[in-house]
């Protein structure tokens, strides 16, 4: 049995910005917990979260990693985070395990990129939120003034629960102590703007509190606290130097009294499905008496454990030796032997509680997402998945060694189970094998890591953009099939009228098919096939050899032979009247435009939306930022995109960032449309 119970455990998530300093705040609290007794560093390789051998080489988090400890009689599960832009859906994936996301900001660099990403998605999740201002020790920072623009880019809901003292030191407590100097503003006006945020959410409260401010007991301010984190209403500033450990000891603190439980927290979103289709919520009840729901937030594919899956135990508990169901699966498996993490060390346990989280080692059937639970009534039940961006970045995938052509589609297959923004496809028109993820960096470290991990190496080179045909006029097609090779022969005529969909189709999809004929031109059993073969054309494209959409094909009339005509004849007929149709119905081109957002020193602005605009992009917003840099939002196509990051670190000396995300599609130019069709080298089949 764990000595902890559901009351006791607070699970809170570290993110921020690449270099906040999240890797060695979470080791400084590993350490002044007497849980690590050497403070590791990311300089020598010896954190506890960054234990990869990728991680260690580039000096950064590249995966998410759970540590935990205990404090003040609670059990802490801490999870730290990467926070670099092209790893955001690994950071983001953990948020349906926490009750608590801790945004760290570095003091000299302030609010970036990730840092609005981060909170917008915990906003938009229902999580508590906390700011954790870092590195109060370097010179020349502007505390005061990094503050007021926390403030107000997130809301006055940021309000401070300590500041420094003036030595920097230290930090002062204004909820449980009396009084203090502090380095900026006065502990009196702090700690006044404190108290005023957290009674409003409660309106008897505040009048007790304006009467007699030393009548409100800890217990109706902590229940105010608990309503306002709950409520969005206070986001807690906290100060600290990990590098020191000024403040440390007081976050510690904060985490064990402010940072809610898994009985205090807003409820996860799970759903089920009714019988009509439509979504319906579930509320878990963090009750170890309750049967058993758990939620897989976390893969990864450990060289001598195996497939590892990390679960948040959401109802009931989890015990080793018990057997679980995987999401609809109609047989259980077995839940052998159960584990706390502490980065790459795994603890065995008996059993993990309603609100904690922990692992399972070998369980093939779990993947990103799945929920394990012990009622097949709760087949349905799913975790509302989180927002994550599109996979735009590509790369096209060569191995080096012809042996490794067998090995490499296992070995991407366990990398795409580990990250939710890294996927492969094999494009059946370019026979590319083509990796995507979030940008230059991303894909480079999983290449790294099929080469660490599995040996296989590649050469790379940019693969053809994904663009999409479809067809802006209304149009006939007619093909007949007739093949006579002794015997019985093919015979097959199809006419057929396309024109474009306005709406999704059946299904929501972008294509709908529909019958016309009548008087038997074309007999029932022989419709099938002609949709096959119109869905054929649709898949390799009727005119560039992308696939085809938003497009409503009617069959109206045909022909048959009562002895030679068969299903392949009609596949045939369908697909080439098709393509005959589109060819006339005023073809077009879409090609993918991208969200883009760019941080750069401020100085480089008028040569990045220059550049810009040379791209066919359009700039949507520009906006100054702390340490004089600026922020430029763009749609742009995506295929003037593609070698972004060299040209964007050449224009910014290296000092630039940027992140990019699927936005919309849009009809392609003309001189545009015409390259791409000039490129298409149909295959004789397709003529």
């Amino acid at each position: 049995m764990a000595a902890y119970s559901t009351s006791d455990i607070r699970n809170i998530a570290i993110v921020g910005h690449a270099n906040a300093g999240k890797t060695t705040l979470v080791e400084r609290l590993l350490h002044e917990t007497k849980t690590k007794a050497r403070l590791g560093t990311v300089e020598d390789g010896q954190t506890t979260t960054d234990y990869e051998a990728e991680e260690k080489h580039h000096r950064h988090s590249l995966k998410s990693a759970l540590t935990h400890f205990g404090h003040e009689g609670r059990h802490m599960n801490v999870v730290d985070t990467p926070g670099y832009p092209d790893f955001f859906g690994l950071a983001a994936s953990v948020f349906p395990a926490v009750e608590c996301v801790a945004v760290v900001i570095d003091a000299s660099t302030g609010v970036q990129m990730n840092t609005r990403r981060l909170m917008r998605l915990a906003a938009e999740r229902n999580l508590p939120r906390m700011l954790i201002i870092n590195k109060i020790d370097h010179a020349n920072i502007d505390l005061p003034g990094l503050l007021e623009h926390v403030r107000a880019t997130f809301g006055t809901e940021c309000v401070p629960v300590n500041l420094p003292k003036p030595d920097l030191s230290d930090v002062v407590d204004l909820l449980e102590v009396g009084e203090g100097e502090t380095a900026f503003s006065s502990f009196k006006e702090a700690k006044t703007a404190l108290m005023d945020q957290i009674v409003e959410v409660d309106e008897n409260l505040m009048t007790e509190y304006l009467e007699n401010p030393a009548s409100v007991s800890k217990d109706r301010l902590h229940d105010a606290i608990e309503e306002a984190l709950r409520e969005g209403h206070l986001i807690p500033v906290v100060f600290c130097s990990a590098r020191t450990g000024a403040g440390v000891q007081d976050l510690l603190h904060i985490f064990a009294n402010v940072c809610p439980s898994p009985l205090e927290g807003n409820p996860r979103p799970f759903y089920t499905t009714g019988a009509d289709g439509t979504k319906q919520r579930w509320k878990a009840a963090p009750d170890p008496t309750k049967h058993t729901v758990a939620h897989v937030f976390k893969v990864t594919v450990d060289p001598f454990v195996g497939k590892l899956s990390v679960f948040r135990v959401h109802q009931g508990v989890v015990k080793a030796g018990s057997s679980l169901f995987v999401d609809d699966q109609k047989k259980p498996v077995r839940i052998a032997h159960i584990f706390k993490l502490q980065g790459k060390d795994h603890t065995e346990v008996s059993e993990l509680t309603a609100g904690d989280i922990g692992a399972v080692a070998k369980i093939e059937e779990t993947h990103l997402g799945a929920v394990l639970h012990d009622s097949p009534e709760e087949s349905g039940l799913r975790m509302e998945p989180i927002p994550l961006p599109r996979p735009m970045a590509g790369l096209a995938l060569e191995v080096k060694s012809r042996n490794d052509e067998a090995k490499i589609g296992t070995a991407l297959h366990k990398l795409v189970e580990e990250d939710p923004t890294f996927v492969t496809e094999r494009n059946a028109t370019t026979h590319e094998l083509v990796a995507r993820g979030l940008g230059e960096l991303h894909l480079r470290i999983m290449l790294e890591k099929l080469k660490n991990r599995f040996g296989i190496e590649v050469n790379t080179h940019i693969p053809k953009v994904a663009y999409k045909e479809t067809i802006r006029a209304k149009a006939d097609g007619h093909h007949r099939h007739k093949k006579q090779t002794g015997g019985a022969g093919q015979f097959g005529e199809v006419f057929l009228r396309v024109e474009p969909l306005t709406e999704p189709g059946a299904n929501g999809q972008a294509f709908d098919f529909v019958d016309d004929t009548f008087g038997g031109s074309v007999p029932k059993q022989f419709l099938p096939a002609i949709e096959k073969g119109v869905r054929q054309a649709l898949e390799t494209g009727a005119f560039a050899g992308f696939p085809l959409t938003g497009v409503r094909v009617s069959v109206y009339d045909g022909k048959y032979h009562p002895v030679d005509s068969k299903e392949v004849a009609f596949i045939t007929a369908g697909r080439k009247a098709f393509i005959d149709a589109v060819q006339k119905a005023k073809p077009s081109l879409l090609e993918p435009y991208v969200d883009v957002e760019i941080t750069s020193p401020s100085k480089h602005m008028g040569d990045l939306t220059s550049d810009l605009i040379a791209k066919r992009g359009r700039i949507q917003t520009t906006d100054m930022a702390p340490g004089d840099m600026c922020v430029i939002r763009a749609t742009a196509p995506l295929s003037e995109m593609m070698n972004y990051s060299g040209q964007l670190k050449s224009m910014t000396a290296g000092l630039g960032s940027f992140v990019m995300d699927y936005s919309h599609d849009e009809v392609a130019p003309a001189d545009v449309q015409a390259a791409v069709v000039a490129a298409y080298k149909p295959h004789p089949e397709e003529d």
